[in-house]
């Protein structure tokens, strides 16, 4: 098992990103946006795909993602008052609307949504090295 590090830089570079984080648990305290530093940054206990073979439940990695240059952030769906709360983030996605700023979208199930205005596109993910046994593997209705 490695740690993940990754950027991104584009809605393509995003995807992979997205991919990686797909069926993470963030708790709602675990995000926060500063603005003097154009920052939304969040923890979160991923579910590494990327070592999850066959039958086997896999493994839970503790992550960090923030994402820079981000002007605005509005909530929706999720009780940010709530900071014990647990969320299960499905997918990341960029849509630009003012080259080469535009919008990130957080999306968690039950409806919940982060989006984050921002400049420009540009996003770190990685693995803090702490990796535990899963209890499950995140399973998705095709």
């Amino acid at each position: 098992m490695t740690d993940l590090k990754l950027l991104a830089l584009d809605a393509e570079d995003l995807e992979v990103v997205s991919a990686a984080t797909q069926d993470a648990i963030v708790r709602v305290g675990d995000m926060g946006y500063a603005k003097a530093d154009q920052r939304f940054a969040l923890l979160m206990n991923r579910y590494a795909w990327e070592d999850a073979a066959g039958g086997n439940k896999g493994v839970r990695k503790r992550a960090a993602l923030h994402f820079d240059r981000v002007t605005a952030v509005k909530v929706t769906g999720i009780d940010t008052n709530a900071l014990e709360g647990a969320l299960d983030l499905l997918t990341l996605s960029f849509t630009e609307t003012d080259a080469p700023g535009g919008h990130v979208d957080l999306a968690f199930a039950g409806g919940g949504t982060v989006r984050l205005d921002v400049e420009v596109l540009e996003a770190r993910l990685q693995d803090l090295g702490a990796a535990w046994a899963a209890k499950i593997k995140p399973e998705h209705a095709a």
